[in-house]
């Protein structure tokens, strides 16, 4: 394998030649050429893709800022534009990623099985999902929060939720945190499915990470608000099989390399930068 310099300078050369794919297009290209890959090690998962020249990846189809299928059927979003710089740093050009919608509850499924080569898709860092795969990152810190009416004055932190109905969604993190604080959760497959119920006022609130709230208000601009502080922090990772230790290396040199070629800032300015600030990313974590 070559060096970890190598990869990351090869890595930030194939993001740039892709620096007009990363803003908020549909991610198909416009005839921009690609970096030629970088050389890696025969039998690695790097060296696999590159060969096979496209990557299989899972996202939110329905995540307003994060991912999001738009009028052609491409999801756009943050997320998206992170999988690219991921894909450019293989030599894979953004019309060779093949999307597959990633609920919360398939997301390990997904990884295990072999449907997907990496998840991105708001994927939250934890203990009991270490169990069956593994994270590179994080590249994002979220936090839980609530979605109410725009009318709503009651409710006005988590503590207010207690005994109540809440939405959210099934096998996520949030869906967990509202048991235990003891609020009523009611669970569906997709959080842009918890907004009826909270228009009928079937539920008080919806809850989950602070930026797919800020993005459902921000497509529903009057109907909503957001309240309170978050009480929680949720680290957004990169799923992938587990132990394939020289693969998430390769996408955490990757993410290190567009947060000081600023394609990051950039990716981000062209997504969820349209409604929530800029803040440094967190630094990713080591690679057992």
């Amino acid at each position: 394998m070559k060096k970890k310099l190598s990869i990351i300078a090869l890595a930030a050369a194939s993001v740039l030649a892709l620096a007009a794919c990363a803003g908020g297009d549909s991610g198909t290209g416009d005839g921009e050429s690609v970096a030629p890959a970088p050389e890696f090690e025969a039998g690695t998962t790097m060296a696999d893709l590159a060969d096979a020249g496209t990557i299989t990846v899972g996202t939110k189809f329905d995540q307003p800022l994060f991912g999001l299928v738009n009028l052609d059927g491409v999801p756009e979003g943050f997320d998206v534009e992170i999988a690219k710089i991921i894909a450019a740093g293989l030599g894979i050009a953004p019309e060779n990623i093949e999307w597959k919608e990633a609920v919360s509850a398939n997301r390990e499924p997904f990884i295990e099985n072999g449907e997907v080569d990496i998840v991105v898709a708001t994927y939250t860092i934890n203990d009991k999902r270490k169990e069956v795969i593994s994270f590179a990152g994080p590249y994002y810190l979220a936090g839980q929060s609530i979605l109410v009416l725009a009318d709503n004055d009651t409710i006005k932190s988590e503590q207010d939720l207690v005994g109540q109905p809440v939405c959210s969604v099934t096998g996520s993190t949030p869906a967990a945190k509202l048991a235990e604080i003891g609020a009523v959760p009611v669970l569906t497959d997709t959080y842009t499915n918890c907004l009826e119920p909270l228009r009928s006022g079937d539920v008080v609130a919806v809850s989950t990470d602070n930026v797919i709230l800020a993005g459902l208000a921000a497509q529903n601009e009057g109907e909503f608000k957001i309240v309170g502080k978050p009480f929680t922090e949720e680290p957004y990772g990169i799923g992938l099989k587990k132990d394939d230790t020289a693969f998430c290396t390769f996408i955490n040199d990757t993410l290190e390399a567009a947060y000081e070629d600023g394609s990051y800032e950039e990716a981000w300015n062209s997504t969820a930068g349209t409604v929530l600030p800029y803040v440094d990313p967190p630094a990713v974590e080591p690679c057992a």
